[in-house]
């Protein structure tokens, strides 16, 4: 049975976690393998700003352990330029690329950007395509903007099974912690300066509690570590990790 509490970080390849997390000595090609010796999932961030090829893909399914979990981050060509609408074929070129990784796959994360308002008609239209045409996947989305938590945008989050993420910014971004799905997601970006600054152990208790009682009601929670900057997400998602 899989695990029911999933801790990573947004991500693993990054050159300033060198000394500090990733050996010295250790080359840019075996920092995943040396990731899963610590952590059983990660998102794949840079999948946001530009597609990997299906053989990379391949590269990192065959490299993880049977039981590491990715959750890769929806192109922005369909959440920042397309804006939710006429979402067809950005989505059939993501899964076309992903599709090797379906088994080793939890959660797909779709960011949407700061100026982006909830449109009932285009909101709906893009769950249900989720739904029924890639209802073998599930999904979170991230808002940027007020207008997705209000009441109408949640029930129709409810209503498709799609989960709200739970982005722990300061306030920087839009806070709800109001569960719209089975699966739980929390974003740690930073309490302090966003992707910058570390949580205190009484913030990260406080999440591990949370934690414990929402898998107690029956859900998944998966939370990811964003804050990478001096290596604090690194640090961080350990240190929650002791707490569960």
């Amino acid at each position: 049975m899989r695990e029911q509490i999933h801790v990573g970080t947004s991500g693993w390849s990054y050159k300033h976690w060198k000394d500090v997390f990733y050996p010295p000595k250790l080359a840019a090609t075996k920092w995943l393998p040396f990731y899963t010796t610590v952590f059983h999932t990660t998102e794949i961030n840079g999948s946001f700003y530009r597609l990997p090829s299906e053989d990379t893909v391949k590269k990192w399914v065959e490299t993880v352990p049977d039981d590491f979990v990715f959750c890769p981050k929806m192109s922005r060509y369909l959440t920042h330029m397309k804006k939710l609408r006429e979402p067809e074929e950005p989505l059939e070129r993501f899964f076309s690329i992903f599709e090797y990784m379906k088994q080793k796959m939890g959660p797909i994360l779709i960011q949407l950007p700061e100026m982006l308002r909830f449109n009932y008609e285009i909101a709906e239209a893009f769950y249900r395509l989720l739904k029924f045409q890639y209802k073998a996947y599930e999904f979170v989305m991230e808002v940027r903007h007020d207008s997705w938590l209000q009441e109408e945008s949640l029930t129709l989050m409810t209503k498709y099974n799609l989960g709200l993420v739970i982005s722990q910014s300061g306030g920087f971004f839009p806070y709800s912690e109001i569960v719209t799905a089975k699966n739980i997601y929390v974003r740690f970006h930073g309490p302090a300066d966003l992707y910058a600054s570390p949580y205190s152990n009484e913030m990260l208790k406080a999440y591990a509690k949370k934690f414990s009682g929402w898998v107690a009601e029956g859900h998944e929670v998966w939370a990811y570590f964003n804050n990478d900057i001096h290596a604090h997400a690194v640090r961080d998602a350990q240190r929650l990790m002791a707490l569960l």
